[in-house]
């Protein structure tokens, strides 16, 4: 027998074994809806194979397994009786239009809710203005209960079922989930599932000496296994701490703290670990969460030797959540969050992984591109690095409520002739503004001494030049930006998957360098991009003479054009030889329909051969959707600075 005839044969036999008593158990609950426990059956059965394979691989060698497993399909059986009925109805929605993210229609945005909105309640109040930008996905960043004063922007999480005070309570965002619902508008939430916050009642009760407890975490007498680990652990915030563990001198324990002191890493060898963590998913996916963005995906798992990132066992975790979600919640799906090499970042996008996933090699070489006025990275990685399999989505985005890394892959670079390590540093001083006739006025974010690696802060209209060309009052330099800021927009509408705003670039919000004079976020430049909405300024979406106005004006109308194409939904892009380096170009095809788009990377006027975008767009003619001008496609197609086209062909 081989080992996958093993694997289904014992994975039939515990089903078999596991279901009657459960069967008995749930008789009460179900009794109302015995079709719905047919259906619960059905997706189990078919989940079942694939779930007990991964269970097995990760935990199969603990003499209690079969314990496990039978509290893994107990918690999963609650998780669906316990499940609303319109979300059952979103479920069998979704399960007959799984691909539903993938339309041109979708279009993000993202924001914490005490910044935009002070709470859940005044939320409710800017549904209209997210369903005049075109909003159906709305990721509102961590919102949980957590420490006071510095909680790393609330992802040291205390308590995954109740809110923070100050924004409101569970049934508020129970609310406001179907709200949103009811108005087409998907909610995502973060699942920080790599540590919890130091007084998360777990880490409480580990502190207590709680053994069971003790065991959901990493945690050591004295500093002879961490300093094993630290040989080859990378650090993170190495301007907060030097390597990756803590002493805590409540319980004289060295522990396992990734990030930041306050976050302690959990302990995901403990399948008991996976077991709690799987009731807080099912929590959230039951508030009306339609979305779960995986957070630290990398780090999940731990092995001595190596660098503890990006191993097999992370994966494996994964997709045993997303097999969980298929039989009780279907409607949920994951998107990944791993800002690592390129090559790890694709590992983790795939339908029985995380559906959709954050595209930060996209992001970080638009900048770059807009930095050196050339394409050649940008376009290299489009073309060698975009495709994920089928039925999955990018979610690419400019900015976020992160940083921005320089996550190129080495190689790439110098095959096209750039030295990568002077290539970031390049990078870091232009953003920064340290670099001569840098347009952009960002912040460096954890520059480490030792390996000279920097990030950088900044919101988007400060990092295009708006911040600079305002300080000086100069009109020529404002039109730069705003037309830099456009042509971003426009590629990121054009490329395919989810495109995400963070709210406030919207508007043209620039830098707020007032929070050095917050003590818990003055260490952090982060927070100079993590600025108040101005909803003060009730007239800068109407006024196109201001640089705001005019940019959510256009934002609006391109917006509107894209998901009016059917031919932007989806992935695929096919990336072409513009023939000119400061001038990306891209074919869009979906539905039949095809779209061409170029974009000039340079405050010069460029020039495109017609014949070459011919080729590509098999026709003389094309009105430009963007400018809704016919153009003609005889010698050359002749591009303002930082103008874009979006050509569609027609004969």
């Amino acid at each position: 027998m081989s080992e996958t005839e093993w694997i289904r044969e014992h994975a039939i036999r515990s089903l078999e074994r596991l279901l009657p008593p459960l069967r008995v158990i749930m008789a009460g609950v179900v009794k109302d809806d015995p079709n719905g426990w047919q259906v619960f059956e059905r997706r189990l059965w078919a989940e079942w194979p694939r779930l007990f394979r991964l269970l097995h691989q990760l935990y199969g060698t603990n003499y209690d397994f079969f314990y496990h497993l039978g509290a893994i399909l107990a918690t999963t059986a609650h998780a669906w009786a316990g499940r609303p009925g319109q979300l059952r109805e979103l479920d069998a929605q979704r399960e007959a239009d799984p691909f539903w993210y993938q339309s041109q229609k979708l279009t993000g945005a993202v924001c914490y809710v005490d910044l935009f909105a002070d709470d859940l309640a005044g939320m409710h109040e800017r549904i209209p203005y997210l369903k005049q930008l075109g909003i159906g996905y709305l990721h509102l960043m961590p919102l949980f209960a957590a420490p006071e004063g510095n909680n790393d922007g609330g992802y040291a999480v205390s308590s995954y079922r109740q809110v923070a005070p100050h924004i409101g309570t569970i049934q508020q965002l129970a609310d406001l989930a179907t709200a949103l619902r009811n108005e087409g508008i998907s909610l995502v939430l973060d699942f920080v599932f790599n540590h919890t916050s130091d007084e998360h009642e777990w880490a409480k009760r580990a502190r207590a000496g709680e053994r069971e407890y003790e065991e959901f975490y990493f945690l050591f007498p004295d500093r002879t296994i961490p300093d094993q680990y630290d040989r080859t652990l990378r650090e993170i915030f190495p301007t907060v701490r030097r390597g990756s563990f803590t002493w805590d001198a409540d319980i004289e324990r060295w522990v396992w703290t990734t990030f930041n002191s306050f976050q302690w890493d959990l302990n995901y060898r403990n399948p008991a670990v996976f077991c709690a963590m799987a009731e807080e998913l099912f929590f959230l996916a039951n508030t009306g969460v339609e979305v779960l963005r995986l957070d630290a995906v990398a780090f999940i798992w731990k092995e001595l030797g190596t660098s503890c990132e990006n191993l097999p066992q992370a994966h494996l975790i994964i997709q045993a959540y997303n097999a969980l979600a298929r039989i009780a919640c279907p409607a949920l799906i994951f998107k990944s969050e791993a800002i690592v090499h390129p090559d790890d970042v694709v590992k983790y996008i795939s339908l029985q992984e995380a559906q959709i996933s954050y595209n930060p090699l996209f992001m970080a070489l638009c900048w770059e591109a807009l930095a050196t006025r050339e394409v050649k990275l940008l376009a290299h990685s489009l073309a060698t690095r975009w495709a994920i399999p089928q039925g999955c989505s990018w979610v690419n985005y400019l900015r976020s409520h992160d940083d921005i890394g320089w996550t190129f892959d080495d190689e790439d670079a110098r095959r096209l002739g750039i030295d990568p390590y002077g290539h970031r540093r390049f990078l870091n001083d232009f953003y920064t503004g340290d670099f001569p006739g840098s347009f952009a006025r960002g912040v460096p974010f954890q520059a480490n001494p030792v390996t000279g690696d920097a990030r950088v802060s900044g919101t988007l209209a400060s990092l295009a030049g708006l911040e600079q060309a305002i300080h000086e009052q100069n009109g020529a330099l404002t039109d730069l930006a705003i037309r830099r800021i456009l042509l971003l927009y426009s590629v990121v509408l054009a490329a395919g998957g989810i495109p995400l705003f963070y709210l406030g670039d919207e508007v043209a919000t620039l830098n707020d360098y007032s929070y050095v004079r917050n003590a818990t976020h003055a260490d952090d430049s982060r927070w100079v991009h993590r600025v108040a909405y101005h909803w003060r300024d009730n007239g800068i979406h109407n006024d196109m003479a201001q640089p705001g106005g005019y940019i959510f004006n256009e934002l609006l109308r391109l917006i509107a054009l894209r998901q009016g194409q059917e031919a932007f939904g989806g992935n695929q892009l096919e990336v072409i030889a513009s023939g000119n380096p400061h001038v990306l170009g891209f074919v869009r095809t979906a539905a039949g329909k095809r779209i061409l788009v170029i974009a000039n990377f340079s405050e010069r006027e460029q020039q495109v051969s017609a014949n070459r975008m011919r080729l590509f767009g098999l026709s003389y003619c094309f009105r430009d959707l963007n400018g809704g001008s016919e153009v003609a496609a005889n010698t050359y197609f002749t591009l303002a600075p930082y103008q874009f086209l979006w050509l569609e062909p027609y004969t």
